[in-house]
């Protein structure tokens, strides 16, 4: 074997192994889903049950034909704002009459690229989905998920989470694991519906007091939790680039060397940081302790690459202490219905944990080309993921409820969703 011929090889032997890494990573990422579903089933009430895991399903099915169709477009072509670029790839590369979008033996990365990507789009759907149990209309949420997963995801991704992206080069914007590009948007396009949604009747008394909605099965929830954090393994894996390196490995996002073993430590000790802070924090509510864990990842999620472990074990203490008052807070002053915390949670942990990086990161090289990690890069990517989640979620919603579309009558509420549009029942003898 010449050298040629074992260069040749090598290269195919290491993109045969990045393929299937990434096919694996998707794999785990469709657990993230099954959590979801089963997180969000435990806490709606039994005469809802069904009618909130088919709108987790029907939003996982439509994704991925429009993230196909136009999300992965949105990502490869509009990093430098709102008009297609036309360098790298080309404006047409990623249309699905693009030939790179379709099998080819030349080609052992594009499929696999975009099917992670289309989880992440699932993921920012599913993240959105539990704040709005029992009173959106199916279709009104099946639209809004997929506006979010397959357009304004992606875009704030192109601009924070892609090579060429604007925030990146102009502000050496780093969010590795997708604390902004992913939580910050989801969770505040979530806050933005729910302004105009409105709470579940009874949530609310008179005078202006919250009543406590609990769901038909903490049991199911516990383990929804447990498995969204299973799948949360594969969606950090794919935030890493196999082979990119010019010194062989992993990089992160952005081209920069990085390691699995950096992403494997502070994810745990993140995890086990949120737990204790929220489970202390909430005097033992070992469903607020479960959310802390999500939390703890979250706000390390940005600097997963750089932080040191028990450093992320401070910052999940943090995250697990700050999503309960964070909760209430949003709850009291605008007096909104998220039923699972994901504002919080994904939201206001996600935007902590890109200004964390500026905070304590600041001064971290980037690679060629891109500035050093600062706080006033850090805080403007935080507040343009705000923005790009919020303002959409908002205005789109206010339009639809305008229309009507928004939420089901209080009659098919009062009577439940399953059994009044669905004619099921989650549980045959109940």
């Amino acid at each position: 074997m010449t050298l040629e011929e074992l260069n040749i090889f090598v290269t195919t032997q290491a993109n045969v192994g990045m393929e299937a890494y990434y096919w694996w990573c998707t794999g785990f990422m469709i657990i993230i889903h099954v959590g979801f579903l089963m997180y969000e089933v435990g806490a709606t009430r039994m005469k809802n049950a069904v009618s909130s895991g088919v709108k987790n399903l029907l939003a996982f099915a439509f994704m991925i034909p429009t993230f196909w169709l136009f999300g992965w477009w949105i990502y490869l072509v509009m990093y430098n704002g709102f008009i297609p670029s036309d360098s790298g790839y080309g404006a047409t590369y990623g249309l699905p009459w693009d030939v790179s979008m379709g099998p080819m033996l030349s080609d052992q990365a594009t499929g696999v690229f975009w099917a992670a990507f289309t989880l992440f789009a699932c993921t920012t759907a599913s993240i959105f989905s539990g704040a709005v149990i029992e009173r959106i209309r199916i279709s009104a949420f099946v639209f809004l998920a997929v506006i979010l997963g397959s357009v304004v995801w992606i875009w704030g991704a192109a601009w924070g989470w892609h090579g060429a992206g604007w925030l990146v080069v102009n502000w050496g914007y780093h969010d590795v694991a997708a604390a902004g590009v992913v939580h910050t948007i989801a969770g505040f396009f979530a806050f933005g519906v729910l302004l105009n949604l409105g709470p579940r009747i009874g949530k609310y008394n008179e005078d202006g007091s919250a009543n406590e909605i609990e769901g038909h099965s903490l049991v199911s929830s516990f383990v929804g939790l447990l498995m969204l954090i299973v799948g949360f393994f594969g969606f950090l894996g794919a935030c890493l680039i196999w082979g990119a390196s010019d010194l062989g490995g992993w990089t992160n996002i952005y081209g920069a060397p990085a390691t699995l073993s950096s992403f494997a430590f502070n994810t745990l000790m993140g995890l086990a940081g949120g737990m204790i802070g929220a489970f202390w924090w909430s005097k033992g509510n070992p469903f607020w302790m479960m959310s802390g864990g999500l939390a703890g990842i979250f706000i390390c999620a940005a600097g997963l690459d750089i932080w040191y472990p028990g450093f992320a074990f401070v910052l999940g203490i943090i995250a697990g202490c700050v999503v309960i008052p964070a909760n209430n807070w949003l709850h009291n002053t605008f007096k909104i219905d998220d039923c699972v915390g994901a504002v919080s949670i994904h939201g206001v942990c996600g935007f902590l944990g890109v200004v964390v990086v500026g905070i304590f990161a600041a001064g971290f090289p980037g690679p060629e080309g891109i500035p050093p990690t600062s706080f006033l890069g850090q805080l403007i990517g935080a507040i343009v993921m705000l923005l790009v989640g919020f303002i959409p979620g908002y205005g789109l919603s206010f339009i639809m409820k305008s229309m009507g579309w928004l939420r089901v009558p209080d009659e098919v509420q009062a009577a439940g969703i399953d059994s009044a549009e669905l004619n099921l029942r989650a549980y045959a003898d109940k």
